[in-house]
Parts: structure tokens; C-alpha cells; sequence
């Protein structure tokens, strides 16, 4: 199994979120998620349009920006630098580290973008960490919910989490229209090829090419 380590290397966080990347499994983050934000206060020091809404606690960190008809839901972190575009919608317990985008029509929750992740176009993530310099293709889907409603599973090891969508890690790229089922893990430097739809656990420095891949084929 990947360890945090392997997967996020000198991830620049807060002090306030500085114990939240560790844990013996990759989707330990995720359950302490929630707590992390619990310090976090409205405070609006970066530029936000003014068609845009904010709603609860949500902290704007100098030189972060909130595009028109965006709609921003606390508790959530928004780092210096960080953006969320026009009409994207973040619905809470999210992180954005310096740097990281949400962009036109993207919709987040529950999740972690480090430095300089970007979800830009016409994205879901949920219930996710995404990793330094990530880069999703338009319309990629972290998908985090099983059809049938069960717990999700990381290689049949029990998560405890019914809703886990992605862990991926620094430097992974994700062609356009590509989903990674519940509970995928994406080792960094890794390559998903667009239109890829993607399951469990992947070494560092894959390359997925074919519509249907596990790692195992």
C-alpha cells in the first residue's frame, strides 16, 4: 500500500493543518478531515466578486480570488493564491493550499487540493485528496460513492468510509472525461489517458491508456 509519504512529498500546508497528512493508511486524512477545519473563521482578506456567495466559515487568504456566481460553503481554507472560479460550487470541509484552482462549472467537497492542484473545468471531487501540480482534464469525476451504498474498499481492506473518492498523488494528469471509481489511489507521476475509467491501487509513474483499467492488466 502507498503511504502518505509516497504520495505527497513536503506538502505545503498551514501550521494549523500540519498533522493532517499523516496516519498508517492514505485515506486516514479524510476522517480527520472535518476536525482540522474546526479552528477556521470567516475571514475575507483576498478579492471576491461580487455576484459570488459565501456562506459560513470560509477563510480567504491574501491574494485568493472567488470568480462571479461562485458559490463557497465553510468551513473551508482557501490559500494564498488559490482560485475558485466562475460558477464553481466548494460545499464544505474543503482545503485549497496555496496556488490550487476550482475552476468554471467545478464542484468540490470534502477534500484536500495541495499546491497548485487544479480541478478547472467542469470537474467533480469528492471526499478526495489531490496532490502538488495534479492536473484534471475537463471532466474528470473522482467518483465517491458506490452504487449499491456499501462501505468503499482500498484492495478489500475495510476503509471505514462510505463516501472516499481519490487519492492522488504529486504530479499525476488526468485526460478529459476520465472517472476514477470509489477508493482509487494514484501513485505520482502517474498518466491517466482521457476517457479512462480507472480502479484501485497504482504505482508511482503508471500510465493508463485503455478505456477500462486496473492495475493489474
Amino acid at each position: 500500500m502507498l503511504t502518505l509519504d509516497a504520495l505527497f512529498k513536503n506538502p505545503e500546508l498551514p501550521e494549523m493543518f500540519s498533522g493532517l497528512l499523516v496516519g498508517d493508511r492514505p485515506w486516514s486524512p479524510l476522517a480527520h478531515l472535518d476536525s482540522a477545519l474546526e479552528s477556521v473563521s470567516a475571514n475575507v482578506q483576498g478579492h471576491v466578486h461580487p455576484s459570488a456567495e459565501i456562506e459560513g466559515a470560509v477563510f480567504v487568504a491574501a491574494g485568493a480570488s472567488v470568480g462571479p456566481g461562485a458559490f463557497v460553503q465553510g468551513p473551508a481554507w482557501i490559500g494564498p493564491d488559490a482560485e475558485v472560479g466562475h460558477g464553481a460550487l466548494v460545499r464544505g470541509g474543503v482545503i485549497l493550499a496555496r496556488g490550487a484552482k476550482v475552476g468554471h462549472a467545478s464542484e468540490i467537497k470534502h477534500a484536500l487540493l495541495l499546491e497548485d492542484a487544479k480541478a478547472p473545468h467542469f470537474n467533480y471531487v469528492g471526499d478526495s485528496i489531490v496532490g502538488a501540480r495534479v492536473n484534471l482534464g475537463a471532466g474528470v469525476k473522482l467518483a465517491n460513492f458506490r452504487a449499491d451504498g456499501a462501505e468503499v474498499k482500498v484492495d478489500g481492506e475495510p476503509t471505514g468510509l462510505r463516501k472516499f473518492g481519490a487519492i492522488l498523488g504529486d504530479d499525476v494528469s488526468i485526460g478529459c472525461n476520465a472517472v476514477t471509481s470509489p477508493g482509487t489511489i494514484v501513485g505520482p507521476g502517474s498518466m491517466i489517458y482521457p476517457g479512462a475509467s480507472v480502479r484501485g491501487v497504482f504505482a508511482a509513474g503508471t500510465v493508463i491508456k485503455r478505456p477500462f483499467d486496473t492495475p493489474d492488466v
